[in-house]
């Protein structure tokens, strides 16, 4: 079903929300349509009560058809921000939002990274501050996946700074509140039909219970979910390997050049059994790494090395299988380039490749 609908409802207009910068809104209500939201949510709160697997395969399948953007503010919506809700959220803050994002009528989108502060969530300069009603929220974040189009976003901020990452809290903000606003899009390499934003929080006024979780225990909350988050670029990674090992398998068999296909030569065959070989041990400590997710045996040492492995694995591979089409895998023509093109953040957003290799140093040698 998933692929029938990918098949359907996507491919024969990606190419057109590529150009677009966005995937439109009735997209996400066909997706909510067709119960791929909120896939291992509570029946109760429009979700499926399924595995959490399922939700990683449609990542996968997105991802294995060269849909790129798509994957990234999927994964955002559902793999991430409903888990969040589902996990922190107060039943009320749960009926208001989890049952609109199961059926595309919400999008949601969370918001850590600053302009100064990157992957130093710690650093970050968005302030809450208390009020009579709730809460008067300032700053500002970049870079967030559906940031254009989402109606909720999860933002990160300071509620006490000078208590470090323990001063950091969580709030649900609603996009339509005065004193929301949204940059111009940003214009990346790849990921085109993932819209990109910059936005601002000019003195939004909140309600009490927009507070998500408890004050304080904002970094908590993150580490707590990151895993999950990790685990979803990893099965990005996965998708896109496979599927750019499909497209190059196919043009290896059909082109010819001096005399024999492509596919005949040494070369090509060493080259592709190489990268047969990396996707089999990549989806091996996939599925460990979602085996201990189920068991809530999964830590921030096992994601991050999934991250930092899958995702790196995930560029070499797009460039080796890009090499093999030639000077057609240079032209937009052919789908590999986008298969490139879209690899080169996943080594960035959700904690960068450098990043990943300090938490897994630390639990190792203990902090430096």
């Amino acid at each position: 079903m998933i692929c029938r609908f990918l098949d359907q409802e996507v491919a024969p207009h990606y190419d057109a929300w590529e150009e677009a910068g966005e995937v439109p809104r009735e997209l996400w209500r066909r997706m909510g349509e067709a119960g791929l939201l909120g896939i291992d949510m509570p029946e109760p709160l429009g979700g499926a009560g399924a595995d959490f697997a399922i939700t990683q395969r449609v990542i996968e399948e997105i991802s294995r058809r060269g849909f790129g953007g798509l994957a990234s503010a999927y994964n955002i919506h559902a793999n991430i921000v409903m888990p969040y809700l589902l996990h922190i959220a107060t039943p009320a803050q749960q009926q208001r939002w989890l049952p609109a994002m199961a059926s595309g009528e919400a999008i949601g989108a969370i918001a850590m990274t600053e302009p100064g502060a990157g992957s130093d969530l710690a650093g970050m300069q968005s302030r809450a501050r208390r009020t009579e009603s709730g809460w008067r929220l300032d700053g500002g974040k970049i870079f967030i996946t559906n940031g254009q189009v989402a109606d909720m976003v999860i933002v990160c901020a300071k509620t006490d700074p000078e208590a470090g990452a323990r001063g950091v809290s969580l709030f649900l903000v609603d996009t339509a509140l005065p004193g929301f606003s949204r940059g111009q899009p940003i214009k990346k390499i790849g990921q085109h039909a993932s819209d990109t934003a910059e936005l601002f929080f000019d003195g939004i006024e909140l309600p009490r219970e927009a507070l998500l979780g408890e004050e304080g225990r904002g970094f908590a909350y993150l580490m707590q979910e990151l895993p999950r988050e990790r685990l979803g670029v990893g099965t990005q990674a996965l998708g896109a390997m496979e599927g750019a090992l499909a497209l190059t398998l196919e043009y290896v068999r059909e082109r010819r050049a001096f005399g024999q296909r492509v596919g005949d030569f040494q070369n090509t065959r060493f080259t592709l059994a190489g990268v047969q070989a990396d996707i089999a041990m990549a989806r091996a400590y996939l599925e460990k790494c979602m085996a201990q997710y189920r068991q809530g045996s999964m830590g921030p040492t096992e994601a991050a090395i999934l991250k930092l492995r899958l995702t790196e694995m995930q560029c070499a591979t797009a460039d080796t299988c890009l090499q093999l089409f030639g000077g057609y895998g240079y032209t937009r023509e052919y789908p590999i380039s986008r298969f490139y093109l879209d690899a080169r953040v996943q080594t960035i957003y959700a904690g960068t490749s450098e990043i990943m290799k300090e938490v897994v140093a630390r639990s190792m040698l203990g902090k430096a």
